[in-house]
């Protein structure tokens, strides 16, 4: 028996709080599953309501209704957040090329009077860089790159002489490069056995942050100067390449 909305199916009173607690066992094994987002949806937060003042219908098949079709509703969500990590490798190889122009045109061409503060902040490309079968270790450097360079341009930019609405692209694009990357590797952790490379990845992760360190040192140093935010554009560059090569092995 199907409710005034369509698509929407109805249990019985008595079978209501026995459907809720098998709806958060399976929530529960869906782990990060946002049970709150499923039960909002129009037909779900139906099909409960209606338990409460709908009889006349076998429990143990509607309640397997219900189920269903809320299993269904979860199966199409996961299929769609596959497919976005599928097309991902795609998106980033676009937006990390528009995030290198961003850099270039927010700043226009290196002051010649900055050419002294140039330095090289050693950044640990051999180490960081994965072997073949490890297209994992390749994303969370990739993820934990951007979000270094984000909180980078978060400082104190008062004295760059930079293109503002360029500056909020490029901190757009990594943000949103960031959000995805950390949902997509959340999703092939749990769904696929241990994962046994993180512990291979501490100590080049632990480089890597000493990299963004020294930057952010030389930042303070130099007092967030004009001419110190030139020579982190230019860095910033650099990285971004490195990340353009290990987008080819994610």
């Amino acid at each position: 028996m199907l409710t005034d909305r369509p698509g929407c199916l109805v249990c019985r009173k008595e079978g209501h709080s026995s459907m809720k607690k098998q709806l958060g066992k399976l929530f529960q094994s869906k782990g990060d599953m946002d049970e709150k987002h499923i039960y909002e949806r129009p037909c779900i937060s139906s099909c409960l309501q209606d338990t409460s003042h709908r009889g006349g219908v076998k429990e143990d098949l509607m309640i397997t209704m219900c189920l269903l079709h809320i299993c269904l509703v979860m199966l199409f969500s996961i299929e769609i957040s596959s497919l976005d990590c599928t097309i991902l490798h795609f998106q980033q190889n676009k937006m990390n090329t528009e995030s290198l122009e961003l850099l270039s045109k927010m700043g226009g061409q290196f002051p010649l009077q900055c050419l002294n503060e140039n330095r090289n902040f050693r950044l640990p490309q051999k180490a960081l860089r994965p072997r073949e079968s490890q297209e994992k270790d390749a994303k969370m450097v990739i993820q934990e790159i951007f979000q270094q360079i984000f909180n980078i341009f978060s400082e104190n930019l008062t004295q760059a002489a930079w293109d503002r609405s360029s500056v909020e692209t490029l901190q757009n694009g990594l943000h949103w490069q960031t959000e995805k990357l950390e949902t997509c590797l959340r999703s092939e952790m749990e769904n696929e056995t241990p994962y046994l490379g993180n512990k291979k990845l501490l100590f080049p992760m632990l480089k890597l942050k000493k990299y963004f360190q020294r930057i952010r040192d030389f930042l303070k140093e130099k007092q967030y100067s004009l001419c110190a935010w030139e020579t982190i554009r230019l860095e910033m560059g650099r990285c971004l390449l490195f990340v353009d090569q290990l987008i080819k092995k994610a």
